[in-house]
């Protein structure tokens, strides 16, 4: 399994940027699709964003569509999220992750296999 370290979580007001980071702390995903997902103390985890191994494809969840943006350069081997005009609904643990299989593309938690140990996200109103 691929091992991967979130980082660039933080406190924020509302209306803020911040950027998340992902990278691996050993191996390489260049050939994997890669995502974001996010959980609260209220809720199961869920879907955020996704990409694919090459960087053509991506996939948001509804309710960040047009706030947040999804990137990877896999010649720095990293993955990114820009989140912008955040909401205190935004706040939880941000999750990056890895697919199990090389080149699949899609959102659902059970392709991926290799999970980082999150980076806390708190939106103040």
């Amino acid at each position: 399994q691929v091992q991967l370290v979130e980082s660039g979580g933080g406190l924020v007001q509302t209306g803020d940027s911040l950027r998340l980071s992902c990278a691996p702390s050993a191996r390489t995903f260049t050939s994997y699709t890669m995502a974001w997902f996010r959980q609260t103390p209220e809720k199961e985890r869920e879907f955020v964003a996704a990409i694919s191994w090459d960087g053509y494809a991506t996939r948001y969840a509804d309710s960040i569509k047009d706030r947040f943006i999804i990137s990877r350069n896999n010649v720095m081997n990293t993955m990114d999220l820009q989140m912008s005009s955040l909401k205190p609904e935004d706040t939880a643990v941000y999750f990056c992750a890895a697919g199990v299989t090389p080149g699949v593309f899609g959102t659902g938690q059970h392709l991926f296999g290799s999970w980082g140990q999150g980076t806390q996200v708190t939106v103040s109103s």
